[in-house]
């Protein structure tokens, strides 16, 4: 079973990273090295039995669907993370 408070710090770890978001995913605009700081900081968190994480890139030739109410983004391509 997942552990809330290590939940708690892996949350955390991400929101370092955010630009914004949403309660269930994060935006991130990242550089390569960003990116691997947040990954390892977030593997150094997680029980790889217990806990998932995703991180999934956006690339610049697919632009991102918005809907709802929802504003597609201006800035480069960049992590989403859920």
């Amino acid at each position: 079973m997942t552990d809330p408070r290590r939940l708690r710090r892996m949350l955390e770890v991400v929101k370092d990273y955010a630009s914004g978001g949403q309660k269930s995913a994060y935006e991130c605009y990242l550089s390569p090295a960003e990116k691997r700081e947040m990954l390892t900081r977030v593997e150094n968190e997680l029980d790889p039995d217990k806990d998932r994480f995703a991180c999934v890139e956006l690339h610049r030739k697919r632009r991102p669907r918005a809907l709802g109410k929802a504003v597609k983004p201006a800035d480069p391509g960049y992590f989403l993370l859920q």
